[in-house]
């Protein structure tokens, strides 16, 4: 049998109300103020009215909520404050631990002569009995366990499992770093006759290994999305077209240039050889469409990996792509510009962008974790709540609400495309984030910056302040909602890691206040 709380609540407040009655109570409530309602403009003039006022009318049963957190007197004291200044509703409220409201802040009454904070919770006469001890029925081998005990043991196993897997991602890294000092020590001792250490990189991968990444650009829709990206296609044009003069009679690379549309900006912009490089089948229209806008005498188009090719071509004076993925680094193309600024582009040569930063920025959005991250209790009146782990794992992409941003943004990591090597992936960066709007914080939202430093510079931001662009925003949804005030400052820490089975993908640990959570991006 399931252990279960009985508590009559109707009995207490009825006993409440005869012992308090009489001449006394009348004349103490002609002069007691006012209760305000915790979640409407509803004033009633005796507790026990203001109590049933939240079970009819907001379904809100303050008895219950007291146990299932265990609020002593100052707990409550804390959570009233709470409740008045983040102005929740009773099914938000459901969603978050008793750790949001747990901040000394909240001792400061938010509303003057708050009645709620003059009650006494022992005035609820309360009493949790003793648990029941779980029973299970054992007959032929199987076991009948209680619905709570089973749901339970469920969020055991999925809690077991993330550590498990956090675990398993710690050895793989641990192992990786004792294969590198092996081989460092190897060389050390035995006079360079190791070769020296390569990390993890695109060039390492096979291109049949490889073939599923550029597949996913053989279709007509993602470069139907890029190319309706104002944004992203008008500052490459802007970026080519505005700056002519630099481009005038030199040899462009453009690295995955999928339907063709920079290396035919840049043959508009005075390039003398353009030479377009795709290993997707998209290559094939990029041909058609070349010859249809007459541009076959200045761009050349090869099918195949940049690093597995010959370019016919010693150097070329600039190099052009849109490479970036989501949160900037996925899909690992930067490898691939890397290849080609070290193997092709001249001294002096140019990169369009040259550089990039990476951003985030903290989300209130109390709304959004309870349709992605709570709708997992109740879908369709069943429990899916194994599913929550999953939401959590990979970051979504999406576009967010300004209005839903309740911190500063802080830059964590920028590159210079002229100077950075593969293992620029790798990196930890720690961020203070200043708190403009006093609620819960239930995200962290990571986006990039753009920059082509020209002599008439052009840039561009997929930040949730700017105009939309289809990379949107990464969004890192935090396991439980954090409770922050308005001017805190909340110090983190972000690791970023190449995915060790997924060149391309990554693996993001987010570290703020007592949180810690790892993402996949792959």
């Amino acid at each position: 049998m399931a252990s279960s709380i009985e508590v009559n609540h109707d009995s207490d407040i009825n006993a409440q109300n005869d012992s308090d009655s009489g001449d006394d109570w009348d004349e103490i409530n002609d002069e007691s103020p006012p209760i305000l309602c915790l979640f409407c403009q509803e004033t009633v003039f005796d507790f026990p009215t203001a109590l049933q006022h939240l079970k009819d009318h907001h379904k809100f049963d303050l008895s219950y909520f007291v146990i299932k957190h265990s609020l002593d007197t100052y707990s409550y004291i804390k959570f009233i404050n709470y409740v008045r200044q983040t102005n929740l509703t009773p099914v938000q409220l459901k969603t978050l631990s008793r750790n949001v409201w747990e901040d000394d802040i909240y001792l400061q009454p938010f509303k003057k002569d708050d009645s709620w904070l003059m009650f006494d919770i022992e005035d609820l006469n309360v009493h949790v009995p003793k648990p029941i001890a779980y029973t299970v029925n054992s007959e032929n081998g199987c076991v009948t366990l209680s619905e709570t005990h089973f749901v339970e043991l469920q969020r055991t196993i999925q809690s077991l499992k993330a550590e498990l897997e956090q675990r398993e991602l710690a050895c793989l890294f641990a192992k990786q770093q004792i294969d590198e000092m092996s081989k460092q020590a190897q060389k050390l001792f035995l006079d360079d006759e190791v070769q020296k250490v390569s990390k993890p990189s695109v060039k390492k991968v096979s291109c049949c290994n490889d073939q599923g990444y550029f597949n996913t650009y053989s279709h007509f829709a993602i470069h139907h999305e890029m190319l309706t990206d104002k944004v992203r296609t008008e500052s490459y044009r802007d970026a080519l077209l505005t700056n002519s003069n630099k481009f005038n009679g030199c040899t462009m690379l453009d690295v995955g240039c999928g339907t063709g549309i920079l290396s035919m900006f840049a043959a508009k912009s005075g390039c003398r050889k353009v030479i377009s490089v795709d290993e997707s089948e998209v290559i094939y229209h990029a041909m058609d469409i070349v010859r249809e806008n007459n541009l076959s005498d200045i761009i050349t188009l090869k099918k195949g990996r940049l690093e597995d090719i010959d370019l016919d071509e010693n150097k070329v004076d600039a190099i052009v792509s849109e490479w970036m993925g989501y949160f900037l680094l996925f899909e690992g193309m930067l490898d691939t510009i890397i290849y080609a600024r070290d193997n092709y582009l001249s001294p002096g040569g140019q990169l369009l962008p040259n550089r990039c930063t990476i951003s985030i920025v903290g989300s209130g959005d109390t709304r959004r974790y309870i349709d992605l991250v709570d709708y997992w209790s109740n879908v369709y009146g069943f429990k899916m709540t194994c599913m929550k782990a999953e939401v959590l794992r990979e970051p979504s992409i999406e576009i967010c609400n300004p209005a839903d941003l309740i911190t500063n943004t802080a830059e964590i990591q920028m590159f210079d495309l002229y100077t950075v090597t593969t293992d620029c992936v790798n990196f930890c960066a720690p961020f203070n984030l200043i708190v403009s709007k006093t609620g819960s914080l239930t995200a962290l939202v990571g986006y990039f910056d753009v920059f082509f430093d020209l002599d008439n510079p052009i840039s561009f931001s997929t930040s949730p302040f700017a105009s939309p662009t289809h990379w949107k925003q990464t969004v890192f949804s935090l396991s439980e909602p954090i409770s922050i005030s308005e001017g805190e400052v909340i110090s983190g820490k972000l690791i970023c890691r190449r995915h060790i089975k997924d060149v391309r993908g990554l693996i993001i640990t987010i570290q703020i206040k007592n949180f810690q959570q790892v993402y996949y991006l792959d």
